[in-house]
Formats: C-alpha cells, sequence, structure tokens
C-alpha cells in the first residue's frame, strides 16, 4: 500500500523550500501519494512561486486577510486543516522550517494522530525574540514532529540537546539549495520580462550590492541606521550602484525613502519575484541582508553576505565565513562592505568557500528516508 504524504505551507519562503520536494515526492508516484496543503498566509508572493516551479496545490486554504494576526492565522489552520486530515487521512504530514503555518498544522497533525515530518530543523538561536516570532515557533514545531530533518550537523547537534532522540533526526542539507539549482536551470529556458526590465536599469559599468530588509526586529531606528549605512556607501562608492527590492511593510518604506531616495546610484524597486531575485543574486558583487535564505542560498553563487542581524540561527554559515553579523551598526556595516569592494584577495577568499548547507540532494535524501521508513 502506498504512503501518504501531505505537504503543508504557506509563505513564499516555505514554498521556495518545499518546491524541490514536492517535485521530488511527486516522482515516486508508484510508491508515495503526494497532496500539497497551502494555507496562502501569504497570497501574491506564495502563488508567484507556485506558478514558477509549476505546482498545483490539492487544497488552498486561502487564510490571507488585511490585517491578520498571529493569532486568526493559528486559528483558522487548526480549523481548516482537520477536516482535510479527517478526509485524506495522510502517514506523514510535512511542514517547514519556523513560520506560524507551520507550527499550527504540526498541532493540527498532531491532534490528528498523523507523524508530522520538518524540514529545516535545528535551527536556533536560544532567543525567543529574536527573530520572533520565528524562534519559538521552531522549537515548538520541534516538540511535535516524529522525525526531524535537520540541514547541518550543528541543527541536528541542537535538537540533541533539546532531548530529541538521535534515531530520529536525519542531517539532508538544506532544501534551498535544491530550489536553487532548478531556478538557475529554469532561468536559462524561459526569459521573464521581470529579469529584462532589471536588465534594461542597471548600469553596465558598475558593480551591485543587493541589499533586502524585512525583520520586525530592525523596525525602528534599526532601518534607519542600515538607510544611514547604505547612503555612506553609495556616496563614497561612485562606481557601485546599490540594488535594493523594498519590502511594503511601512516600517520598512518610510525610513527608506526617506533617507535613500534622490541618490543617483541607488534604486529603490519594488519587491521581485524569486526567479528575478535569484537572477539578481547571480549579477551582484555582494548582498547585504537580514535575510535567512540569503545567507544559505549566496554562497553557492559564490556571493559574500553581510547579515544585518545581531544573532543568527545560521551560525554555520558565520563559522565557515561565507558570511559576516554586522548588526544594524552604521559603522561595521560600512566597514565591511568596504573591505569587500577594496580587498580583492579578501574577496576571493570569501567566495571560495564551500557552502556549509549542502549540495542540491537534500530533497533526494528525505523522499529515501521516507520510502525506507518501517516506523
Amino acid at each position: 500500500m502506498k504512503k501518504k504524504i501531505l505537504i503543508v505551507f504557506g509563505t513564499r519562503p516555505e514554498a521556495i523550500k518545499m518546491a524541490p520536494l514536492v517535485k521530488m515526492f511527486l516522482s515516486h508516484s508508484d510508491e508515495i501519494e503526494t497532496r500539497v496543503c497551502v494555507t496562502a498566509q501569504h497570497r501574491q508572493m506564495l502563488d508567484q512561486v507556485l506558478d514558477f516551479f509549476g505546482i498545483k496545490p490539492d487544497y488552498d486554504l486561502d487564510l490571507m486577510k488585511e490585517q491578520q494576526t498571529l493569532n486568526s492565522i493559528t486559528a483558522k489552520i487548526l480549523m481548516e486543516l482537520k477536516p482535510i486530515l479527517d478526509e485524506y487521512k495522510p502517514d506523514y504530514v510535512f511542514v517547514h522550517g519556523d513560520t506560524t503555518t507551520s507550527t499550527a498544522s504540526a498541532l493540527a497533525a498532531y491532534y490528528s494522530f498523523c507523524k508530522v515530518a520538518h524540514v529545516e530543523a535545528g535551527l536556533r538561536t536560544w532567543d525567543k525574540q529574536a527573530p520572533y516570532p520565528e524562534e519559538l515557533n521552531r522549537q515548538l514545531t520541534a516538540r511535535i514532529a516524529d522525525i526531524h530533518f535537520a540541514p547541518t550537523i550543528q541543527a541536528r547537534d541542537n535538537l540533541l540537546k533539546e532531548g530529541i532522540r538521535n534515531e530520529n533526526v536525519i542531517i539532508t542539507g538544506n532544501t534551498v539549495i535544491d530550489a536553487l539549482f532548478e531556478s538557475l536551470t529554469l532561468l536559462k529556458e524561459h526569459s521573464l520580462e521581470e529579469i529584462d526590465n532589471l536588465k534594461r536599469m542597471l548600469s553596465v559599468d558598475k558593480e551591485i550590492i543587493l541589499v533586502t530588509g524585512h525583520r520586525r526586529e530592525n523596525f525602528g531606528q534599526g532601518f534607519v541606521n542600515i538607510c544611514e549605512a547604505l547612503k555612506r556607501l553609495a556616496l563614497n562608492n561612485s562606481s557601485v550602484e546599490i540594488i535594493y527590492p523594498v519590502h511594503l511593510n511601512p516600517s520598512v518604506q518610510q525610513p527608506v525613502k526617506d533617507i535613500l531616495s534622490g541618490i543617483k546610484n541607488i534604486k529603490l524597486i519594488s519587491p521581485l519575484s524569486y526567479p528575478a531575485f535569484v537572477w539578481l543574486m547571480e549579477k551582484s558583487k555582494l548582498i547585504i541582508t537580514d535575510s535567512g535564505g540569503v545567507q544559505e542560498e549566496a554562497p553557492s553563487l559564490g556571493k559574500p553576505v553581510l547579515v544585518m542581524r545581531n544573532v543568527t540561527e545560521r551560525p554555520e554559515a558565520v563559522n565557515a565565513g561565507t558570511v559576516v553579523l554586522v548588526g544594524t551598526d552604521v559603522e561595521k556595516i560600512v566597514f565591511e562592505a568596504q573591505r569587500l569592494l577594496d580587498n580583492e584577495q579578501l574577496y576571493k577568499q570569501m567566495t571560495s568557500i564551500r557552502n556549509p548547507y549542502g549540495d542540491g540532494n537534500a530533497s533526494r535524501k528525505i523522499v529515501e528516508f521516507i520510502l525506507n521508513d518501517k516506523r
């Protein structure tokens, strides 16, 4: 009898990282029945990823509402997943990472006596306020999950310290690397108007610094500092062009526009689709970000990353030397960026380090484990 899998996700980052796993499971349809449920915690950004990877959900909870809260998302997922779980009766419910969708879906699966498999398990900062609410989501999901697919040895060790049994933790690498490699292949096969527009906008004679920023803990003075650092970098480096897809949150938009508008070599643009963002990462000299996923992806493209956070749940990248933590300190951001722009030897050293998050085979390892799992 076929094993039955339900894969649940709701945000763009989850969709990116689960897409290669969905496709890998579907390629084993003789042995595994796979269904996909999206909560649409994010709607438009989620749909862009589904379209790009060619994934059609079997269930769509369509939860996103204006001014939604963590409380409302959690309650709706618990209520609306129950009839799906009761009807389909999956053997395994797969959730990913650290979102409210992940934790609420894991809890709903537990209430329905389904085994829970947690992809990208074991990441920790040990500070439940940083990042908020993601850190606590990770820890709560770990208490619920039966199988933990950890991307690295350190992530596995974090789980073991919390009392998770070693036989329930499988080191796989991170599925985001699988998604990145598949995206690069798809971009060679398809043209996108959004990328054509970027090509027309960019100055061919300038090196690109790509910037992203959206974390709650940086709202307020943190984003003011980030913008002041970017302004100084732009004014001090006329041969550099800073490209900043600005998050739609007003807490991000206001300081960015107030401080960075009108600077000739800073381009403030609308948020990009995932394929366009991958294309822009590949074209960049340097990436400055507070994103978690970018810390994992950029090393596979040979791009150094400055991380605008004081702590990271991805210390492997810091330890390997592929990223540098700069927080929101103006001087530190400017200093570390300028070093990478000026010091060619340092730049080559940082960009030649092997990515600690895997080689693009995480999805295959996960599916092979499920195929052989006898529990």
